[in-house]
This record gives C-alpha cells, sequence and structure tokens, in this order.
C-alpha cells in the first residue's frame, strides 16, 4: 500500500552539522528534512543569495526537498512578549524571504504559552503579532506554522479563528500534546485539520505538571496508528519529520524511526468509528 504521507528529518538532530545531515538524511532514505535557520551559516543574514542557490542545487541534486524552515528563536516566548518582538518579527520575515528563495512554502515556530483570557495582554500581544506576520507571509505563498504543545488543540484553534484566514498554520506535534498535557493527540487532528501544513514525527510521555520525557518513536504515548489514521481523515499528506531531541546515538535512533515510520504507514489503519 503506498503511504499518502512523506518522511522527513529535523537535520539539526542528528549533531552532524548541516551539510553532513542534509546528506546523512538521503542515505537514510527521507524524502526530505527541515532545518532550523536561527543562527550559523543558514540565519539569513548569514546566508547571501549564491549561498542559498548552490544549498538549494545540493539539495536536489541528493533528491531531498525541503520540507520546512524552523524559525524558533524562542519557543517559551514566541509571540507574548513586546519587547522580544521588536526583534523576533523582523527576523521571521527574513526567515519567510528565505523560505522563498529555498522553495520551501512552511516556517515553523512557537506562539509561546497562551493565557485563558482572550483579553489579556499577553494573549493579544501574540495575536497582533501572529497577524501582522501572517499578512507578511501570505502573498508570498508561505505559511507560518505554530507547533501544537502548551495548549489544548481547541484553544490552539480558538486562537487561529480570530488570525488572519491565510498565512498562519499548525505544524501538528503529537507528543508535544502528550508530553504537555497530556491533551487529545488524536482527536486533536481533527479540531485542527484546517490547518495542519506539516507534522513532527515525535514521541514520548508526561511525568507530571511540567515534566515529560522525550523517547524513540514507539515508545511513548504517541498511538501512531489512530494517530496516522485520524490525518488520513483529515486529507493531510505532507511530511511526518521526525523530530528526535534528546538520546545518545541520535543517528541509530532516527535511523529506526525512519524505518519505524515506514512500517506504520503501510500497514492498514484501523478505524476511527466507535
Amino acid at each position: 500500500m503506498k503511504s499518502p504521507w512523506k518522511i522527513g528529518i529535523l537535520v539539526d538532530c542528528l549533531k552532524l552539522g548541516l551539510i553532513e545531515g542534509v546528506r546523512k538524511a538521503a542515505d537514510l532514505g527521507a524524502d526530505g528534512f527541515q532545518m532550523f535557520v536561527t543562527h550559523g551559516e543558514v540565519f539569513p543574514d548569514n546566508f547571501p543569495p549564491q549561498k542559498r542557490r548552490e544549498f538549494k542545487k545540493m539539495s536536489d541534486d541528493l533528491g531531498l526537498e525541503i520540507s520546512a524552515l524552523c524559525a524558533d528563536f524562542d519557543w517559551i516566548r514566541g509571540f507574548t512578549d513586546p519587547e522580544f518582538n521588536k526583534v523576533n518579527i523582523p527576523r521571521i520575515k527574513k526567515c519567510v524571504d528565505l523560505a522563498v528563495d529555498l522553495d520551501t512554502r512552511v516556517v515553523t515556530m512557537h506562539i509561546g504559552r497562551l493565557p485563558d483570557d482572550k483579553a489579556h495582554p499577553i494573549y493579544q500581544e501574540a495575536l497582533r503579532t501572529a497577524t501582522l506576520l501572517a499578512e507578511y507571509a501570505a502573498p508570498r505563498r508561505v505559511t507560518l506554522c505554530t507547533e501544537t504543545g502548551p495548549e489544548a488543540p481547541a484553544r490552539l484553534l480558538e486562537f487561529l479563528r480570530q488570525a488572519p484566514d491565510k498565512g498562519l498554520g499548525v505544524n501538528y506535534d503529537p507528543a508535544n500534546l502528550v508530553m504537555c498535557g497530556p491533551f487529545d493527540h488524536i482527536g486533536g487532528v481533527g479540531l485542527l485539520k484546517d490547518y495542519i501544513r506539516h507534522t513532527h514525527a515525535k514521541d514520548g510521555v508526561c511525568l507530571g505538571p511540567g515534566d515529560w520525557r522525550e523517547l524513540p518513536l514507539g515508545e511513548g504515548g504517541v498511538v501512531f496508528p489512530y494517530y496516522l489514521a485520524a490525518l488520513k481523515a483529515a486529507g493531510y499528506a505532507g511530511y511526518l519529520t521526525i523530530e528526535r531531541e534528546a538520546g545518545q546515538d541520535r543517528v541509530e535512533d532516527i535511523s529506526r524511526a525512519v524505518e519505524f515510520l515506514r512500517r506504520q504507514t503501510q500497514a492498514e489503519l484501523p478505524s476511527l468509528k466507535a
């Protein structure tokens, strides 16, 4: 059975350096890769047009797509801090421009933890910033995708519905929902289906309030057969991009994760009907 999804690797997780990481992603049989652009040689200010063209050609020659860029400069503050946003907004705009040059249409980050009160200044600051950046990204055919995790999917959906219809989406990370809640990582797909543009393939467990452990795929609380069935029902046919943040042998863990996803995506999926 042909899988509707492509498998990606967040190459920074390999800890091999960017170029070797991209080559290793090809060796491991990935279809594409995501990379951080918040620092180093690919930070937009350090990445001139000629270097961008050379990097894109190298990726193409390896048969790899760039599934997304990660412009997560501070996952805790996200868009919620007015002083930080004075610096963060111009940087993210540069990352959007970089995405255009590299022919990828997804830039991921966290919007920060949202308070319950929609009138709270922190909530309103996050909404103002998300709106401003979405309005910059949309005409460039780029979607800024906030990662799931700090809040329940229903609360994130409320936030997204107040922002522009275009330019803002979701990078769905089921493990973040498991580890930070735990929240319903399967039901959340149905809630956020209209916004999901990219996903992370990650696993983990919640150890208590504010405490979690990230684990190799298949060893945590993400129920992959039902999660993939939910993605299929939602019509999502994009990337499952492996993210491994811990572990002593990242290359081995990610290699096994590729094989795990190959098996899971080619198996018969369960029914979601009650």
